[in-house]
């Protein structure tokens, strides 16, 4: 389904220029941006997935990942096609790097996934994931209003890579956001990934102002795995607050990319390394690995994940040992 896109520039001789990411893709008529999912159709800028959803299922919390956000509940996952980057080792390949047309996407109206979401208890809302969501703006924008109108939260897990304005209209929805840093120098967002480290940083420090955020890396050897770069990663996030999660995650060969996979020594080497400067840091794709939670001021297990949730020395927002404040949302349910 195509609808009008909301942040783009008309030029001469029916050309746009796209203004919603960093990349400012300018289109003769008839052509796609980068993403694969806005194109100059008579001289305006049309989404061309409005509302076509490729990818759908409701997941534990924990697995976006958000570890501080509603621990234990459930949220319905939804994604489109196509990506403003072009990640060698692209973990969705199939659909993020997918034409609009490629995929038998299904158009949904926000109502039947506000159903879905009732449909599960422990449902809390909707997660705009497995793809880029921030190349489905108009949607997303249109569909976090009306969840919250719902009481329902909203998620974002994104790359980041997104033009300031468009983020800041899209905040006050945003309850939570895993935000992917891919590595912390130019030279690998350019070589690697197709895009510009500083934008993304930007991206993380506005929405930290009004949101939950944590931040994923994946460590791919050779390329951005050195403990000198996630030392400065860290020290940035502590920067912005020290509470904020950072998760580890272990590279597989995927896509383009085969080289092997991440020794385990060298992520526990980096979550030393992390740890120097975060309250917490924690480790994906590593099996029979510790994930739980605990007090930065104390260090008693707080929150224990072993097949879901149990909480231990956690009331509320407090440590019961120390009495420190524990930064995580949603604990005040329970």
């Amino acid at each position: 389904m195509n609808k009008e896109a909301m942040y783009y520039e008309q030029l001469e001789q029916n050309a746009v220029r796209c203004v919603l990411c960093p990349h400012s893709c300018k289109l003769t008529e008839g052509k796609t941006g980068i993403c694969k999912a806005r194109e100059n159709i008579g001289g305006k800028l049309y989404s061309r997935n409005y509302g076509n959803i490729a990818a759908v299922a409701m997941d534990p919390i924990e697995k976006k990942p958000l570890y501080h956000f509603y621990p234990g509940k459930y949220i319905l996952s939804i994604g489109t096609t196509g990506c403003n980057f072009s990640c060698s080792f692209c973990q969705n390949h199939h659909i993020a790097q997918a034409e609009a047309d490629e995929q038998n996407a299904n158009s949904i109206e926000p109502s039947y996934l506000v159903k879905l979401c009732r449909d599960e208890e422990d449902c809390i809302g909707i997660a705009y994931t497995y793809n880029e969501p921030s190349i489905w703006y108009e949607y997303i924008l249109e569909t976090a209003a009306f969840f919250r109108e719902k009481e329902f939260k909203n998620v974002m897990v994104t790359n980041g890579y997104i033009s300031e304005k468009p983020l800041k209209q899209l905040l006050p929805y945003i309850d939570a956001f895993n935000i992917d840093v891919k590595g912390f120098s130019e030279k690998y967002y350019k070589e690697v990934c197709g895009g510009s480290l500083e934008h993304v940083k930007r991206t993380v420090e506005l929405a930290a102002e009004s949101s939950h955020v944590e931040v994923t890396t994946l460590v791919v050897p050779g390329l951005n795995d050195s403990q000198e770069e996630i030392r400065k990663m860290a020290e940035w996030l502590a920067g912005i607050k020290p509470s904020i999660p950072l998760h580890l995650s272990r590279y597989f060969p995927q896509y383009k990319l085969n080289i092997p996979p991440t020794p385990v020594d060298t992520i526990l080497k980096l979550k030393s390394a992390a740890e120097e400067y975060l309250d917490y840091v924690y480790l994906g794709n590593i099996s029979g690995t510790d994930n739980s939670t605990y007090c930065p001021k104390c260090g008693v297990l707080l929150l224990k994940r072993d097949r879901g949730i149990i909480y231990e020395h956690l009331e509320g927002e407090e440590c019961t040992k120390c009495g420190a404040v524990i930064e995580i949302v949603g604990t005040k349910d329970y």
